[in-house]
């Protein structure tokens, strides 16, 4: 009769441990579920702040295209020579670069030439100068990431306006193809050569040198087999899609 007090008092101690563990356990998956509630709730008001930012950055997107990109028509179409109104254009294209590639959109090798191709035609041609592409057939095709795009966009668009404003040139050759596992884009011009001394001044070498820079390559400028300028761009790539 003696052992019944001390078994009840064993079996009141292991109940209140049980208690106590079952407590504290309750206590670790009240407290786990409260932090996945706030990671949750702030998950999505970042969600809801960033989805509004981007309708934003598009709104006012809109309104810059709309609003500049009219009025620098207004100025192609008002341009007394061909020079002022390729800068015009230049900025217009400058402006499609902001709206759309800030979409964060890659694209690939062969699109961006291709779209390069058609704005350098565009340019050349309301400048009354031809253009001569030649494109590697053995070209890879790997994905650019968004900032790669608009370094060589504006590369090419760099050396473009320098051969419009200065060249006096009648034709324009463009070469891309790959060595070595690099890129190499040739732009030469038949032109007086005048654009090799431009680019010395201001600051379109410097920008043309740093975006290449940024696209790990190296440009050079050099007396063109055509008469006038060759710019040289070589540049890595990726490794092509599978």
């Amino acid at each position: 009769m003696t052992l019944v007090p001390v078994v009840l008092a064993i079996a009141s101690v292991v109940l209140t441990l049980v208690c106590l563990v079952r407590s504290r356990r309750m206590r670790h998956l009240l407290i786990a579920e409260r932090e996945a509630a706030a990671r949750q709730w702030s998950e999505r008001e970042a969600l809801v702040r960033a989805q509004a930012t981007a309708a934003e950055r598009e709104r006012i997107h809109g309104d810059l295209h709309d609003d500049l990109g009219a009025k620098l028509l207004g100025m192609i179409h008002a341009a007394q020579s061909p020079a002022e109104a390729d800068r015009a254009r230049a900025l217009l294209q400058d402006l499609r670069d902001v709206v759309t590639r800030s979409r964060g959109t890659p694209g690939s090798l062969l699109e961006t030439l291709a779209e390069i191709r058609g704005e350098a035609s565009q340019r050349l041609g309301a400048a009354g100068i031809g253009l001569r592409w030649e494109l590697a057939g053995d070209l890879p095709d790997p994905l650019l990431a968004t900032d790669r795009v608009l370094h060589l966009y504006r590369i090419v668009r760099e050396a473009i306006s320098n051969v419009i404003r200065h060249a006096q040139a009648g034709n324009v050759r463009v070469r891309v193809k790959m060595i070595d596992e690099r890129l190499y884009l040739d732009l030469t011009d038949d032109g007086s050569g005048a654009d090799a001394q431009s680019t010395g001044r201001g600051s379109g070498l410097g920008n043309m040198r740093e975006r290449a820079a940024e696209l790990a390559g190296d440009i050079r400028w050099a007396a063109g087999t055509e008469g006038g300028m060759k710019v040289l761009l070589t540049m890595p790539l990726p490794e092509a899609r599978a």
